[in-house]
């Protein structure tokens, strides 16, 4: 019998489960994606900087797993809203959760909700076209802003605020975000780690490129580099990466200034304790931290007694992303994923729950790059697979169609082919003028270009 898998989510870990369980022989096996907005992809569409266009080439990937035999995409369904998870398990022989990290990790200081403070997430949404963060407004017409955190996505934040006209016109970034940007009244661009220069987590292509900015000067002060005697011992025994960006980060501070119209400065060893502003940010209150050993090789943050106050209108936080629950599935609040052993989904009890897995961000949390998610996926399929073969697998309790039970709640399911139908219209408007695409933003464009493109109903194709 034909094993038939739902896969919640159409990100890179989505799609690799999907190759992997559509390449099995023994049991054969069918997919659904089931994904909330009408586009595939996660955040290679909607999280990757639109000035690195050569990681969204993934999706190529990704499509040629989407025309294999038995493969199916249903977007703009919404599972907890128009499905329940119990609906998927009483229709599906497994359930595989690939919805990733959808908001972003709190700070918990004072302020952090004042009007200017934001999500890094939210701006990355903004500036990529989801169509839920199009109608937020960023005030760039401050001089200074500041970026916590010291990952990639402070770094694609910082850089991002920092284009020239030449640099992010060729991009997919929205029309309404390179308005913004280059209008901004941005003079500097403030990044704060808490840790040291050894300790960040970025990589040595991201941070290289800051240092090729046409129209910002990196500013580093050479002291921020001196390494205490642990962060100089993890240097020694770290990666080619780390040794990397810190060869990077001194070349940078070497630099004199040319005067560029804006500035990038990267602050390390500091923490935010506050965010100061009356109705909105006027700036934020930074204490010095000084480096101690962990225990386990590292050095952990400890604030001392010297502060600071940052001046700024407007502040990204860019600490982490973070899981969010789904209705009736398990979930772990402290680290923000659904609770498993290698991908099998574990209840209260610590048993697995059968027939549920689990793969991505909401499997691992948010670490590693877009192919990690390929062993990942890789791994929780086959487990699948050997529960199947094993017949540990519950079994369809109904042979309905999840197809007709959507039809009954109205929802207007976009099939491959509307997607196909939105790829192409943004695609057609991108090209007169040398970008990959100008991308629908807002709902309403997004499903009526998917029926304009006449793609099939879902339930024409494939099994239901």
């Amino acid at each position: 019998m034909t094993l038939r898998v739902a896969i919640v989510g159409s990100g890179p870990a989505a799609f690799y489960a999907a190759a992997a369980l559509l390449a099995s022989e023994d049991p054969a096996v069918e997919v659904d994606m089931i994904e909330r907005l009408p586009t595939p992809w996660g955040l290679v569409r909607l999280g990757v900087a639109p000035d690195h266009p050569q990681l969204k080439t993934v999706s190529r990937a990704f499509e040629k797993i989407a025309q294999r035999p038995g493969f199916r995409f249903l977007g703009n369904v919404e599972v907890g809203r128009h499905v329940t998870h119990d609906e998927l398990a009483e229709r599906y022989d497994a359930v595989v959760y690939a919805v990733g990290s959808q908001t972003d990790r709190r700070l918990g200081i004072p302020g952090e909700d004042l009007a200017g403070s934001w999500a890094a997430t939210e701006l990355v949404a903004w500036y990529n076209g989801h169509p839920d963060f199009q109608d937020l407004d960023f005030d760039l017409s401050v001089e200074r802003a500041v970026v916590i955190g010291n990952g990639n996505v402070a770094l694609d934040v910082a850089r991002m605020l920092a284009l020239t006209q030449e640099e992010i016109a060729p991009t997919d970034t929205t029309d309404q975000a390179i308005e913004a940007i280059l209008g901004s009244g941005l003079r500097e661009i403030v990044v704060l780690g808490r840790r040291g220069p050894v300790q960040a987590a970025w990589t040595s292509t991201e941070l290289g490129e800051m240092g090729e900015l046409e129209g910002a000067d990196v500013l580093l002060d050479p002291g921020e580099l001196e390494l205490d005697p642990v962060s100089a011992a993890e240097l020694e025994a770290s990666s080619n990466v780390v040794k990397r960006n810190v060869e990077i980060l001194r070349e940078l501070a070497s630099r004199e200034p040319e005067g560029k119209l804006r500035a990038v400065r990267f602050r390390f060893r500091v923490s935010p304790v506050a965010i100061l502003g009356e109705e909105r940010v006027e700036g934020v209150e930074i204490v010095r931290n000084r480096l101690e050993p962990d225990g386990r090789g590292s050095v952990r943050a400890v604030a001392t007694e010297e502060r600071e106050v940052v001046p700024c209108g407007i502040v990204f936080r860019s600490v982490g992303y973070h899981g969010v629950p789904l209705p009736g599935v398990p979930f772990d609040e402290r680290s923000g994923t659904i609770p498993n052993d290698g991908g099998r989904v574990l209840g209260a009890s610590g048993a697995a729950v059968v027939g549920v897995y689990v793969a991505g961000w909401i499997k691992r949390g948010p670490t590693g790059v877009i192919g990690t998610n390929k062993k990942d996926a890789t791994e929780t399929v086959e487990l699948l697979l050997d529960d199947a073969r094993g017949g540990r697998l519950p079994g369809r309790s109904l042979d309905a169609s999840l197809d007709d039970l959507l039809a009954e709640r109205g929802v207007e399911v976009v099939s491959y082919a509307g997607w196909e139908a939105i790829d192409a219209v943004e695609r057609a408007a991108g090209e007169p003028l040398g970008r990959p695409r100008v991308k629908l933003c807002t709902w309403d464009e997004l499903l009526a270009a998917a029926a304009r493109g006449g793609g099939a109903p879902v339930s024409d194709t494939g099994f239901g």
